[in-house]
C-alpha cells in the first residue's frame, strides 16, 4: 500500500470514527410506550399523550432535541435531563385547532447522552372537522376534597340535521357528566355538556377523558379531556417518616408540621404497632408544629405503618403519612 493510500485510510478511520452512532441497545422498559393513538377527537379540543423515558444507566440521560415528520403533532420535551433511575417525559400535543382529517407524526427523539442514540415514537389520529368543543377541555383547577364541583363546555356541530350527542361516560365512578341540547336550527347544533366532581373524589391531580357518544355510525366516541387538582383539607408534613434501625422500645422524635384548610385541634396521632405521643391543646389554627415521640412496640424486622392523623370535632378530617423503620436488638 502507497504512503498516500495508507494516509487515506487513517483519514477516513478517524472520521468513521467520530461520528455518532445511533445505537438501539435500550433496555424494553426506557420507552416502555413508542405509540399512541388519539382516536378521534373534536376540533379545538385539549388532545395530550405523554411518553414516559426512564433512565435504567448510571449516568444522566440528556435528550439533545427531538424532530417531526409534521406539524400536526407539537412535540415538548418536559425533562430534558433524566438522572439514574429516574423517568422523565415528552408531551405529544396533537394541534386539532390548524389541522384536519387523517393525521400523523413520527417524533425522532435525539438522546446525546450516556451515548448518542435515535428513539421515534408515533402518534396518530383523526380530527373531525365538523364537531367543536368550546373550551377545549374541562379545567377544574383546585377544589378542596369533600367538596363537589361542576364545570362545562359547548359541543358545536355542523352537518347533518339528525345528529345528536345521546350519551357520555366517565372511566371513574367520581366524575359524573351530563349534557343537555341548547339549540338546534339551520344544520347546525350545539349541546352543553357538564362534568361534575363527586365529594368522594380521591385526593391529588387528576387527568381523565369523558367519552362523548353520537349517533354517527364510523366514530360515534370523542373524547373529552378532564383534569384539575383535589387538595386534601388536612395534610402533613413529611410524608415519609423515615427512622431507620431502631430497637424494640427505643423512642424517637419526630417534629409533624399539620396544616389545613380551616383553624383545627388534633383528637389524636396513631400508628400500628408504635405508641404515639404528643403534646395535645385546645387552640384551633391552621397550622400546628407538633413534636412528636414515636416508640414500637410490636413486632421486629421492617416497618411500613401508616401514620393516621385525626382532627377533634363534627366534622374531623383524617390524613395520613407513610413511617418506615428496621426494628431489631442490635
Amino acid at each position: 500500500m502507497s504512503r498516500a493510500s495508507l494516509v487515506v485510510l487513517t483519514c477516513f478511520c478517524i472520521v468513521f470514527a467520530a461520528a455518532p452512532v445511533a445505537s438501539a441497545e435500550w433496555p424494553d422498559n426506557a420507552f416502555s410506550i413508542k405509540s399512541h393513538d388519539f382516536g378521534t377527537v373534536a376540533v379545538a379540543s385539549k388532545t395530550e399523550f405523554r411518553f414516559p423515558i426512564y433512565n435504567p444507566y448510571t449516568k444522566p440521560l440528556h435528550i439533545q432535541n427531538i424532530r417531526r415528520s409534521c406539524g400536526c403533532t407539537t412535540p415538548i420535551v418536559e425533562t430534558p435531563y433524566i438522572q439514574p433511575g429516574q423517568t422523565g417525559s415528552i408531551l405529544a400535543r396533537f394541534n386539532t385547532d390548524t389541522f384536519r382529517g387523517k393525521k400523523g407524526a413520527t417524533l425522532t427523539v435525539v438522546i446525546d447522552q450516556p451515548f448518542y442514540s435515535e428513539v421515534r415514537l408515533r402518534v396518530d389520529g383523526y380530527i373531525r372537522s365538523d364537531m367543536v368543543f368550546h373550551p377545549g377541555d374541562v379545567q377544574f383547577g383546585t377544589i378542596s376534597q369533600g367538596e363537589s364541583g361542576q364545570q362545562g363546555t359547548r359541543v358545536i356541530y355542523a352537518g347533518r340535521s339528525d345528529w345528536q350527542i345521546v350519551d357520555v361516560r366517565s372511566n371513574v365512578p367520581w366524575l359524573v357528566p351530563s349534557f343537555k341540547q341548547t339549540s338546534r336550527g339551520g344544520g347546525r347544533c350545539e349541546f352543553e355538556v357538564t362534568v361534575a366532581v363527586r365529594e368522594d373524589a380521591p385526593t391529588g391531580t387528576f387527568q381523565n377523558e369523558i367519552a362523548v357518544v353520537t349517533n354517527d355510525t364510523k366514530r360515534p366516541e370523542v373524547p373529552l379531556a378532564v383534569s384539575g387538582t383535589v387538595e386534601s383539607p388536612l395534610t402533613i408534613a413529611p410524608q415519609a417518616i423515615a427512622f431507620g434501625s431502631l430497637k424494640p422500645g427505643q423512642k424517637v422524635e419526630q417534629r409533624l408540621v399539620v396544616k389545613g384548610n380551616a383553624p383545627f385541634t388534633i383528637e389524636s396521632i396513631t400508628a400500628e404497632g408504635w405508641d404515639v405521643n404528643f403534646p395535645k391543646t385546645d387552640v384551633a389554627k391552621t397550622v400546628h408544629i407538633v413534636p412528636t415521640t414515636f416508640v414500637p412496640t410490636d413486632g421486629e424486622g421492617p416497618q411500613k405503618v401508616a401514620v393516621e392523623i385525626t382532627t377533634s370535632g363534627e366534622q374531623s378530617v383524617t390524613a395520613k403519612a407513610i413511617l418506615t423503620a428496621d426494628i431489631r436488638e442490635q
